[in-house]
């Protein structure tokens, strides 16, 4: 089937983009709200863009509940200027899941899930405790295509667990670290854990020698 965005609903664009577009890294920001809340969201439009400087990029849909349309995340960012990505692992899954409910605005969906936090060292917005791997980000731009906001940030710092590092490279051991993806659909994920394969990049001329 060939489907034209150009006349599809806004409903048809989500279902079909984010079935094509996965597995997608999961992302738990944690921003500083008015009087210094902690909030605590996740969001799988995420993904790192460049590396000089290293830049992530987050997408962040519109809200219909808030005067000024946007969510407590994309307007923190903007007041504050900072945020922490969370990696979300498997031991995270549930907990992220529950940061992502509407709470009341009274309501801390990080004590709620059974979360702590803990300062980041190059930021005023506070890691998740209990996540192996977290990127402190300063903001760097955004975008306002429509309702929502597309948030470039760079990574000003990142903190690993000593377990996951392979001192090496440094090289992220994440075979072990287990991080979850967000797959098509709401409720729809998929582990890492077991599901590595690898294929070695090949030159040119393996190539020609028969490599393939």
């Amino acid at each position: 089937m060939q489907f034209d965005f150009k006349k599809a609903s806004l409903r048809e664009v989500y279902n079909l983009v984010i079935g094509l577009v996965a597995p997608r890294p999961i992302a738990l920001v944690t921003t500083l709200g008015k009087g210094g809340r902690v909030n605590a969201a996740p969001f799988s439009s995420y993904n790192y863009l460049c590396l000089d400087p290293p830049i992530i990029g987050l997408g962040i849909a519109g809200s219909g509940s808030t005067p000024d349309g946007l969510k407590d995340t994309a307007r923190n960012i903007e007041d504050t200027q900072e945020f922490v990505v969370n990696v979300v692992t498997e031991d995270l899954f549930k907990p992220m899941n529950i940061c992502g409910i509407d709470f009341p605005p009274d309501v801390s969906e990080i004590e709620m899930a059974g979360l702590h936090t803990e300062p980041s060292s190059s930021v005023a917005v506070p890691r998740i405790k209990e996540a192996h791997a977290a990127l402190e980000c300063r903001f760097y731009k955004a975008l306002a295509p429509g309702r929502g906001r597309i948030v470039l940030g760079e990574v000003l710092a990142v903190y690993v667990e000593d377990r996951f590092i392979d001192p090496k490279g440094p090289y992220i051991l994440a075979e072990e670290l287990h991080s979850m993806g967000r797959m098509n659909g709401s409720g729809s994920y998929v582990r890492t854990r077991g599901a590595f394969e690898r294929l070695p990049r090949i030159t040119f001329e393996q190539w020609q020698q028969g490599a393939r």
